[in-house]
């Protein structure tokens, strides 16, 4: 009998052994038992993808609460103006994801900021096409080029507000408007009028697309920015798309 007990104590697991204290052994000295409940497991940063989701959103908002988030919004939409391959819709509907979703910057703040810099890129284009015309650089001389300009001219001719409004949700056909209206010498206070005003309605258009994705992900900041570029470069492949067919059909 003590020989059976002898093997069942030495089969049992671990965690249900006793450790007897060996005489002489100090109580400080004795080895601690932990319950498997108590116990905490402690991951290193950066191998959970929960974490490193948060951990981006987390930075998110702090890039979004700081002081250069609008002016870096006014730079993106200026250079839109100028270089077309500039993300400008995409900075202002992000903003107003972040807006929504975040809190900052403020959706008044975005729309007034964005359509500030559209007003001035546009501007700045008018200028230039009055002071250089459309051939002063190479690159306004190549074949397509000049039938942008030829176009915008016909379309200038036609209605001036109508070709602004279009023209300024397609960035190409937005700086071809622009430069054309300058060197054509439209007037430029009616011009700078009509431009102030399609600015600001484009603004509060891409602005609003942030602004509704973010009310419907709260509590997603980088899901709602994410989602917002998506929709907005989608919604400028089809206005593209929709504008050149019905060009096309005006020319046939």
């Amino acid at each position: 009998m003590p020989a059976r007990k002898t093997r069942a104590t030495a089969s049992a697991p671990l965690s249900r052994r006793v450790h007897r204290p060996s005489p002489g052994t100090s109580p400080s000295r004795l080895p601690r038992v932990v319950p498997a409940s108590a116990r905490v497991v402690v991951r290193p940063p950066f191998t959970d993808g929960r974490y490193c989701w948060d951990v981006l959103a987390d930075l998110l908002a702090g890039v979004a609460d700081g002081p250069w988030t609008l002016p870096l919004l006014f730079a993106l939409v200026l250079l839109d103006a100028v270089l077309v391959v500039i993300p400008g819709e995409v900075a202002v509907s992000a903003a107003g994801a972040l807006a929504v979703s975040i809190g900052s910057p403020p959706l008044l703040a975005v729309i007034a900021v964005a359509a500030a810099a559209a007003f001035c890129g546009d501007a700045l284009c008018y200028a230039a096409g009055r002071a250089i015309g459309l051939s002063r650089w190479r690159w306004m001389r190549h074949r397509r080029v000049q039938d942008a300009f030829d176009w915008a001219g016909r379309r200038l001719a036609r209605g001036t507000a109508t070709v602004v409004f279009t023209a300024r949700f397609i960035p190409f056909a937005r700086l071809a408007v622009n430069l054309t209206a300058g060197a054509t010498r439209v007037p430029a206070v009616r011009y700078l009028t009509i431009v102030a005003v399609a600015g600001t309605a484009w603004a509060i258009y891409q602005a609003v697309i942030g602004a509704a994705i973010g009310a419907l992900l709260p509590r997603d900041p980088l899901v709602a920015v994410i989602l917002s570029i998506v929709v907005a470069i989608a919604l400028g492949a089809v206005i593209d798309v929709v504008v050149a067919r019905v060009s096309g059909r005006r020319r046939a």
